[in-house]
């Protein structure tokens, strides 16, 4: 939230545009924390104008097909239905006419998470001219992004769509992660024509017609033995298929630098990547465009776990290919990872300082 502020502060002084408008979709469980967290930024704004919820949907029981019930945390059963969720949160709060009646014609979409994404001036220019009432940003495809959502060519009307692999039929799974195959994939940043998204509703009966995604999860993320669910979800970028004229443009890999997993923040806490002037999280130069690929053991699913993983620092990753950690293990300050190494432990072990190449190391 910080750099995000900072970056928003930046671009007002940078582009001198002071009222340049800024505001986050937040779920019904980041809302109040949102707000909070911004409050020492008083230039964003504040209340309805920093900010809109999302609906929200029951999870739904996957034995039965009813609403999830979890009386030890009813909150655990209700969970927000995906970014696609932003165009009916946006109309049904009134957002988008707000934003209309401000005479605001065009809007920059990114996750929060993605750092490396501002809004560019040149990427607005092009966009303008163009008259595309939709465009996505896409980066070329590598190992670390082969599982994300990719850009295809539909076969009837030739029009862009997204798919994303929970769309994806289990045999047809290698297909989706060639990224000789397909080149592309959705950074979720996006451009749109708030008066043609405003069209897109009227013609569709207030509704964009996204396809719904089946997510298979637990009840309560952090108990995986806790009830089986199905969360329905969309994703925004889907939109691109529901725009007549819609566009993608290829982007550096500078403007994607997104938190998905631990696995994604661990590599963006070390040195493989900088922070810029403007405040945005990127590639080291030395990476050559190229994120490391990090895997952790389950057990560091999240932060606080993560965390006690490197109470010394994170290790030296600018020159790493490939991360890999099984079992429980403790990094000493002056940890370098370099090529492709993969550490394995038997019961809770230290890694020594010093320089890790091409190995597999054994703890025990």
């Amino acid at each position: 939230m910080d750099l995000i502020a900072k970056q928003v502060e930046w671009m007002k002084t940078e582009f001198k545009q002071p009222k340049l408008n800024f505001m986050l979709m937040n779920s019904f469980s980041t809302e109040d924390d949102t707000q909070a967290a911004l409050s020492k930024y008083p230039g964003l704004g504040s209340g309805a104008d920093l900010s809109f919820v999302q609906n929200k949907a029951p999870k739904i029981t996957a034995s039965d097909l009813t609403a999830a019930a979890w009386p030890a945390n009813p909150d655990h059963e209700w969970c927000p239905p995906g970014h696609g969720d932003l165009y009916p949160a946006m109309l049904g709060s009134g957002t988008l006419d707000s934003l209309l009646g401000k005479g605001l014609k065009y809007m920059f979409v990114s996750n929060s998470d993605n750092l490396g994404a501002t809004m560019d001036l040149k990427i607005l220019t092009h966009f303008v001219a163009s008259g595309a009432p939709f465009m996505m940003e896409v980066a070329t495809r590598t190992d670390a992004d082969k599982k994300g959502g990719h850009l295809a060519t539909m076969k009837t009307g030739g029009g862009l769509t997204l798919r994303e692999s929970a769309q994806c039929p289990e045999a047809d799974e290698k297909a989706f992660q060639d990224c000789d195959k397909y080149k592309y994939f959705n950074t979720n940043n996006l451009w749109i024509d708030l008066a043609k998204l405003k069209e897109a509703f009227n013609a569709n009966n207030g509704a964009l017609p996204l396809p719904v995604m089946v997510n298979d999860k637990t009840v309560d993320p952090r108990d995986k033995k806790s009830t089986k669910v199905i969360q329905l979800e969309t994703a925004m970028g889907a939109a691109i298929s529901a725009f007549k004229g819609a566009s993608a443009i290829l982007i550096p890999r500078t403007r994607f630098a997104p938190v998905k997993k631990c696995d994604d923040l661990i590599a963006l806490r070390s040195d493989a990547y900088v922070l810029t002037a403007d405040f945005r999280i990127e590639l080291a130069l030395a990476r050559a465009g190229v994120p490391p690929l990090i895997k952790l053991d389950d057990r560091y699913k999240f932060v606080d776990a993560m965390d006690t993983m490197i109470p010394n620092g994170v290790p030296s990753l600018i020159n790493c290919k490939s991360l890999k950690i099984e079992g429980e293990i403790v990094f000493e300050a002056g940890v370098v990872i370099k090529g492709d190494v993969k550490i394995k432990a038997t019961g809770k072990q230290t890694v020594k300082a010093g320089t890790y190449e091409n190995q597999d190391l054994v703890l025990a």
